[in-house]
């Protein structure tokens, strides 16, 4: 695997330019190896913005064997192998009790119910134990130095095609697109700081709408007060 380390000739892009990227909203297909190398960049404040290379990453998608399962008071952690020499913990959210519907069943016999971190919808990982396949969706997040997959989305792999489909899929993108540093050109950049002073006028005059619709409606009030007193 190519190494994502060394960034000093690479150019960063402001995050206005994000949009353009390859990579930037999309469910990138990638190792787990390469996940560990993410980085942060100090630039961008946005906590769910890691590169590799400088392209801005924010969706990841692995598939692998679950190896184990540690369960914690607020998540599950499932132990990824993908065969990439490295293992990746996925987080996987548990719903706190006022999220989920109310049930007569004792707390001791309520089942754990799991849920998306972003949408809060429900995640079945039960059929994920320990010596399953499962190909993972989610984001990054960092603990104690360390790249972890929160989980989103999570799919059976129906058989070893499958499995020989993805790993092609996630090779072909290394090579092709993460391995290739980013570049937008000058006119690029251009285009795209145009656009967003358009989306920042534009958001303006909306605001400048809402204001005077308020202040319109406001004045309408104050003189349906004045008509009222001066019909008593």
């Amino acid at each position: 695997m190519a190494t994502a380390e060394n960034h000093d000739d690479l150019e960063f892009y402001p995050a206005y330019c994000f949009k353009a990227s390859p990579t930037h909203f999309t469910w990138v297909k990638m190792a787990a190896v390469d996940v560990l190398r993410l980085k942060r960049r100090p630039e961008f404040p946005d906590p769910k913005i890691y590169f590799y290379k400088n392209h801005p990453i924010q969706y990841i998608s692995l598939l692998g064997l679950i190896t184990s399962r540690t369960e914690f008071p607020t998540v599950t952690i499932l132990t990824l192998d993908d065969s990439s020499g490295v293992t990746l913990d996925v987080v996987v959210q548990k719903a706190t009790p006022n999220s989920t519907p109310s049930s007569t069943l004792p707390t001791s016999f309520t089942p754990t119910q799991h849920i998306s971190p972003t949408t809060s919808l429900p995640l079945d990982i039960s059929p994920y134990a320990p010596g399953t396949f499962a190909h993972l969706k989610g984001t990054i997040s960092t603990f104690r130095g360390v790249n972890q997959l929160q989980l989103e989305r999570v799919f059976p792999v129906r058989d070893t095609n499958a499995e020989m489909r993805f790993l092609d899929q996630r090779s072909r993108f290394l090579v092709e697109v993460l391995d290739v540093p980013w570049r937008l050109g000058r006119e690029g950049v251009e285009r795209l700081r145009s656009e967003l002073d358009m989306d920042e006028e534009e958001e303006e005059e909306e605001r400048v709408r809402r204001k005077r619709r308020r202040r319109e409606e406001r004045d309408r009030r104050r003189m349906g007060k004045m008509r009222e007193r001066e019909e008593r």
